[in-house]
């Protein structure tokens, strides 16, 4: 399946998505490309927002956006490796079975079919700003990260692939 058909899938079963995933085999190469791929959307996503910090405060947009650039194309990445495999030790603590691919799998998922969110997120923080508006798109965002999350590890860890 196409990733977007995969993305559309995930907001109706996120375990079914993941299953799918996991039975194509691990594949590092996939995790990378879905890790990178959310990572250059959640820049997308800042750059309204950047845009209008720096009409507003009289910045330099191009400086905010190569700290962006910076920060989440190749920062961002490495700091989701690492929480990765901090969740895959919590999830084999608590009992799950399962190797690091799973862990990887479920976050980078979980990042990729919510960034929609993300960018909804990112329009609203350009051009309406700091709102209640703001804070609820960025709490929907949470709640649906967490979901696919929680249910990739579910999935991933418990489920019947294993």
């Amino acid at each position: 399946m196409a990733v977007t058909a995969d993305i559309t899938a995930t907001y109706r079963g996120p375990r079914k998505v993941i299953a799918r995933l996991l039975a194509m085999g691990p594949r590092e190469d996939r995790l990378l490309a879905f890790v990178m791929g959310a990572c250059v959307l959640l820049f997308i996503a800042q750059m309204p927002r950047l845009a209008r910090e720096a009409h507003l405060s009289g910045q330099e947009l191009n400086m905010l956006l190569g700290g962006a650039l910076m920060g989440i194309i190749f920062i961002a990445p490495l700091a989701l490796y690492a929480l990765a495999l901090i969740s895959h030790l919590f999830v084999r603590l608590v009992g799950g079975q399962g190797d690091a691919y799973c862990g990887r799998l479920a976050l980078f998922w979980a990042l990729l079919a919510s960034s929609p969110l993300l960018l909804l997120n990112g329009l609203v923080a350009g051009f309406i700003g700091p709102s209640p508006a703001l804070s609820s798109v960025g709490l929907l965002w949470l709640a649906v990260f967490l979901w696919f999350w929680i249910s990739g590890l579910i999935e991933a860890y418990w489920g019947k692939n294993l």
